[in-house]
Parts: structure tokens; C-alpha cells; sequence
């Protein structure tokens, strides 16, 4: 099983890195290093496999869709020198200083196929202290984002 995930993060991040992740390289310059009203801009942190133990950097740049709907891209970085990008569209609600999200994408059959994505940003409005937990969940894998302002 081991062998065949990593075959098809492989195949994945090849296809990602001809296809290039420059629409998140864009809305991460755009989004500046000033973080953004609420939940918006920039946010950087890590990814973990909980399934195969596998873990690397993750930025992300999350942006207004309408209400209480956003678009979070995000590009992360596979066995320390692989990276790859795509896109999920998020529900959201508030919860005390909390806001709660849920979206899911489509990574294609090779990536796992579609991942659900559940997670809180806590203070948000708070630049040092601002926290982002996710969980997400494929038919192959499963684990979490932690990432900060």
C-alpha cells in the first residue's frame, strides 16, 4: 500500500510541476504579507500524513467568494523538494471568535480522488495568534494542516 501511495503522489506532483502552480505563486504576492480582514490572506504552516507518517511545508491564501463562502490555494511541498497546488472552495460559519470551515476538491484518481476538509481558524483577527487546524480525509489518506499568520 505504502508503495503504491507514493506512486501516486509521484505521478501528481509530476503532473503539477509541468502543469506549474503559478496561480497560487500570483495570489500569494497579491495577498501581500499584511494578513487580510478576517480569515483572508496569507497563512503558512505544515501538512502530516496521519495515514503514512509523510509531512511538509504548507502555504496557503485564502480569499472572499462571498458570504460566508471563500477559496483557500494551497501549495505544499512533497518529500522536501516536490511541490503542488490546487484549490478548495470553503463554507464557513462563526463560532465565539472561531470560524468553522468545510470544503472538498478533487485531486484526481491518482492524487486519492476527492478529500473533505473540516477544520476551525482561531482569531483570526489576531496576527500572532492566529491558528489554522484542518483535517482532511480521501479514500487513501487522512490527516491535518496546522498553520499560522
Amino acid at each position: 500500500m505504502e508503495r503504491r501511495q507514493m506512486a501516486r503522489w509521484a505521478v501528481l506532483l509530476l503532473l503539477v510541476a509541468v502543469g506549474g502552480c503559478s496561480p497560487f505563486h500570483k495570489a500569494w504576492r497579491e495577498a501581500g504579507t499584511a494578513p487580510g480582514p478576517g480569515i483572508t490572506g496569507r497563512w503558512e504552516g505544515q501538512w502530516r500524513s496521519e495515514a503514512s507518517g509523510h509531512k511538509g511545508r504548507l502555504r496557503c491564501v485564502i480569499e472572499p467568494l462571498g458570504e460566508r463562502r471563500y477559496l483557500a490555494r494551497y501549495h505544499a511541498v512533497y518529500a522536501g523538494i516536490l511541490t503542488f497546488a490546487y484549490d478548495v472552495e470553503m463554507e464557513t460559519r462563526q463560532v465565539g471568535s472561531a470560524v468553522l470551515f468545510e470544503g472538498q476538491a478533487d485531486l484526481g484518481k491518482m492524487a486519492g480522488g476527492v478529500y473533505h476538509y473540516t477544520g476551525r481558524i482561531d482569531r483570526p483577527e489576531d496576527p500572532e495568534g492566529a491558528r489554522l487546524f484542518s483535517e482532511y480525509r480521501s479514500g487513501s489518506d487522512h490527516g491535518v494542516f496546522e498553520m499560522g499568520r
